[in-house]
């Protein structure tokens, strides 16, 4: 029987008989000979059938259109040529459907590629990006699997808010109703007491009327929480965790990011320097005097905002300290300055901004009842939130990944829609 390998390892032998399957990614033929390119999960490369040697595989070859599905034997060898370096002179070739022809060609607009989602996956460049999407992820559990974490899973339906109730997605659940997630982050504060040190990768939605190139109505999350854990613990563990990503990436995914044309000597960079942490008065600081940007104090920060302070530093930056009456309900005073609140975010370099959020958790219930009733919610409806300040409450910590704005950064692509396989906008919902 034949062996079939994948196009990378039959490059990696290098010589000899090799069996190969894939899908034609390129085809063009003379009266002479036939070129097909052929590609699969690994890689592409060249294949030549002789209408001389082998007229009957030439006039099968002939036929074949892109995306056509085969399998084919022959000899490789190397040729500078070609489009990987290597050849294959074919010696047989089965072909199990010749495609209809192909509706994606070059120069598509965004949106018909959008529209046509589950075949533009296929092209070499999404092909890339859900590689190192993947390195991203396995990076993440590697990660926290080997400083002591437990992978802990959250309810994706929830029966209250946690970020905002503006942006919930409203489902109906039998004769009541609930929402879809919008962080594991409540539940994880109660998987600590038992845990420890838990993490997770998982779906978070979010009902956000925003249509720019950084927002998805349903994307993933890479959240951690740590008991006795203080806020200088996280932002440093956020640092670490970063910088184990982009190592892992650069290790495993260099032909992909070559594919995508990434600058790899400044994601290089970014993997070995130092993380600065500023406060959010200081970044104001930073603005107004250095960039005459007249932001007040207490306003959110907005992505030009975001950016310049990130170019400033040209790597990752953490601010720290933002102003309390701006965050969420958990996030709590600083017993310093109390309209300071014991969170930060990271921002990512080359316009990429937030990517990193955490902070301490409140310890306060009665300040997070109040904030609570200000945003109109109902404070009974956390009553078994606050049940975690009455038995063995501790110091902790967490924080979130925004991983299709990681993949983003690393990947250097304009639009967060590309990191993820089928997204979902405030536009978009199918296919």
């Amino acid at each position: 029987m034949k062996k079939f390998i994948t196009i990378k390892d039959a490059m990696k032998k290098g010589t000899g008989d090799v069996h190969i399957r894939g899908w034609v990614y390129r085809q063009r033929a003379s009266n002479k000979f036939v070129f097909i390119v052929v590609r699969d999960e690994s890689d592409i490369i060249q294949c030549v059938i002789k209408k001389e040697k082998s007229p009957e595989i030439y006039e099968e070859a002939v036929k074949l259109t892109i995306e056509s599905s085969i399998e084919l034997s022959g000899v490789i060898k190397e040729d500078e040529r070609a489009p990987t370096g290597y050849e294959i002179q074919v010696k047989e070739l089965n072909i199990f459907q010749i495609a209809e022809p192909f509706p994606i060609t070059q120069d598509q607009s965004t949106e018909f590629l959008l529209d046509n989602r589950h075949l533009w996956l296929r092209s070499r460049r999404m092909t890339a990006i859900l590689k190192i999407r993947h390195t991203v992820v396995g990076a993440i559990h590697d990660f926290f699997r080997k400083r002591g974490f437990y992978e802990f899973d959250a309810p994706v339906f929830q029966p209250s808010m946690s970020e905002g109730g503006a942006t919930l997605f409203e489902v109906k659940y039998f004769k009541d109703k609930v929402y879809l997630s919008q962080s594991w982050q409540l539940y994880a504060e109660a998987g600590i007491f038992a845990l420890g040190k838990i993490y997770n990768v998982g779906p978070t939605f979010r009902a956000e009327k925003s249509k720019t190139s950084r927002h998805l109505t349903e994307f993933w999350m890479c959240e951690m929480e740590a008991a006795w854990m203080k806020l200088d613990g996280a932002v440093q563990l956020a640092k670490d965790e970063i910088r184990f990503i982009l190592k892992r990436v650069l290790r495993d995914n260099k032909q992909d990011l070559e594919i995508l044309e990434r600058d790899i000597k400044l994601l290089e960079k970014y993997a070995k320097v130092k993380y600065p942490t500023i406060k959010y008065a200081d970044a104001l600081k930073l603005l107004n005097e250095e960039y005459v940007m007249d932001v007040p104090w207490g306003k959110d920060l907005r992505t030009l905002e975001e950016a310049k302070i990130a170019e400033h530093f040209q790597c990752p930056v953490v601010v720290t300290h933002y102003p309390t009456d701006i965050m969420g309900f958990y996030k709590p005073p600083s017993p310093e300055n109390p309209k300071e609140a014991l969170c930060f975010d990271m921002l990512a370099p080359e316009g990429y901004c937030e990517i990193v959020g955490g902070s301490e958790r409140s310890l306060l219930v009665d300040n997070m009842m109040e904030r609570l009733k200000a945003e109109g919610e109902d404070p009974q409806n956390y009553d078994w939130y606050f049940d975690l300040r009455k038995y063995g409450s501790v110091p902790h910590s967490g924080y979130g990944v925004g991983l299709e704005r990681v993949v983003s950064w690393i990947c250097g692509i304009d639009s967060i829609k590309d990191a993820i396989p089928f997204p979902r906008t405030m536009l978009r919902k199918t296919p």
